[in-house]
């Protein structure tokens, strides 16, 4: 059936969803629904090419990074950090064996397990409610926590030239219980049940191992970051994050990928940062828009740099105004987190917004998942010392969880992830 077009307005008449777009415009008057201009009354263009198709996989299996690292952002996230419960090697490694073998069947759209077994006391292998939701793009990346390179378990020699606990950071305000882990598991989709199945189900296997225990969870929405071919998606501040967002294979071979240095088997690795981070909402919902504006350096609606009218504008840093004044200050984000302003330095960002309803004091517990891959974590280190020490939003957000973990690269066909670090 073809695409029926909308007939031609006469002068001066609107249909009623022309009037119910323009009602939010603002509350005087009637809206006039499809005026644009620049910043302040632009109108967000849908990008026809940036699709959700649910029966889209990926492949688990590979000869190069992990999925899900570079792969472009699904509009969904579950995240969750483990604590190892064993001391034995090879429960470590019949875990990431099991997950392995499991992960390829949930990339799939598949069960791993009978969903309803035929004994009246069977005790189903997979939970089944993302039957018939299809693969949904699903990817799940594996990390590696620094305990799991130690002698508990044999792999000190095997531990990563670079793996380490974060450094103390200027921003920091952590919260025990949502920093650190052992294991973290990072699963992406473009349907939220897809994503909470799949870490539900490996969650049980670690639990029905005895190796692992949840140590931190956090379900996000909405990605904050941008892939290649991806619009801009807007973090709960309103702006556009990721604009600048490496997407190209010659950047991430530059920045996100391990290609010299250690064994053969973290070649391809890469080093996973993940940060959650409270936004202070009701404090920025009061505060003007222009000074907004100045704490990103950026228009809020167009997402343009101040000293530019389009959003991949390049922003000039050392642009005055007529009274001598930077026109994008020098505490503004995108000023110190540019790779202009820091040696060169590129960090693939894969954040996502989340929300845990209300605090104890009534008001909205809501932020930013904010996860990196680089490889060499002095990438990330640098860059959030920089903006812990002078950025304008860090009146507005506190960094209340943490962790650290290698991305092994993606295991063959046959293998799991992590094989060939217990084969020495």
């Amino acid at each position: 059936m073809s695409e029926q077009r909308e007939p031609a307005r006469e002068a001066g008449k609107f249909s009623r969803r022309d009037l119910l777009k323009g009602a939010v415009a603002g509350a005087s008057g009637l809206a006039i629904p499809t005026v644009a201009h620049a910043h302040g009354q632009a109108v967000a263009a849908h990008d026809p090419d940036d699709r959700i198709d649910l029966s889209r996989q990926y492949p688990f299996y590979g000869n190069g990074g992990q999925v899900g690292v570079t792969t472009p952002p699904q509009r969904h996230i579950m995240y969750m950090t483990f604590d190892l419960t064993t001391a034995s090697r090879q429960d470590l490694q019949v875990l990431l064996a099991r997950w392995s073998s499991a992960i390829a069947q949930l990339m799939k759209g598949g069960i791993i397990g009978q969903v309803e077994p035929a004994r009246d006391s069977g005790v189903g292998m997979d939970t089944g409610e993302a039957m018939d939701l299809g693969p949904a793009s699903l990817t799940v990346t594996v990390g590696l926590g620094p305990r799991v390179f130690t002698d508990t378990f044999g792999l000190a020699k095997q531990k990563p030239q670079l793996m380490r606990e974060l450094m103390q950071l200027p921003s920091d305000d952590m919260q025990p219980e949502l920093t650190g882990g052992d294991l973290s598991l990072q699963a992406c989709a473009d349907d939220p049940q897809v994503a909470y199945h799949a870490i539900r189900d490996l969650a049980r296997i670690a639990k029905s191992t005895g190796a692992a225990a949840t140590r931190w969870t956090v379900m996000g929405f909405g990605r904050a970051s941008a892939g290649k071919g991806q619009s801009t998606p807007r973090n709960l501040f309103g702006f556009k994050d990721g604009t600048r967002n490496i997407t190209e294979k010659a950047d991430f071979d530059k920045y996100v990928w391990i290609k010299d240095g250690g064994p053969a088997w973290q070649q391809q690795g890469s080093y996973q940062v993940v940060r959650k981070i409270k936004i202070h909402i009701e404090s920025w919902d009061t505060d003007r828009v222009s000074d907004q504006n100045n704490v990103f350096g950026r228009h809020k609606v167009s997402g343009a740099p101040l000293t530019g009218t389009r959003e991949f504008d390049t922003p000039e840093f050392t642009k005055k105004d007529a009274d001598g004044n930077l026109v994008i200050p020098a505490t503004a984000h995108i000023s110190l987190a540019a790779h202009e302003n820091n040696a060169g330095i590129k960090i693939l960002r894969r954040s996502y917004n989340y929300t845990d309803g209300l605090n104890n004091m009534a008001q909205l517990d809501a932020g930013l998942l904010f996860i990196s891959y680089q490889k060499d974590p002095a990438q990330f280190e640098a860059l959030q010392t920089k903006l812990g020490a002078s950025d304008a939003l860090n009146e507005y957000i506190s960094h209340i969880g943490s962790g650290m973990f290698f991305v092994p690269p993606a295991p063959k066909e046959g293998s799991y992830i992590g094989a060939e670090m217990f084969e020495v």
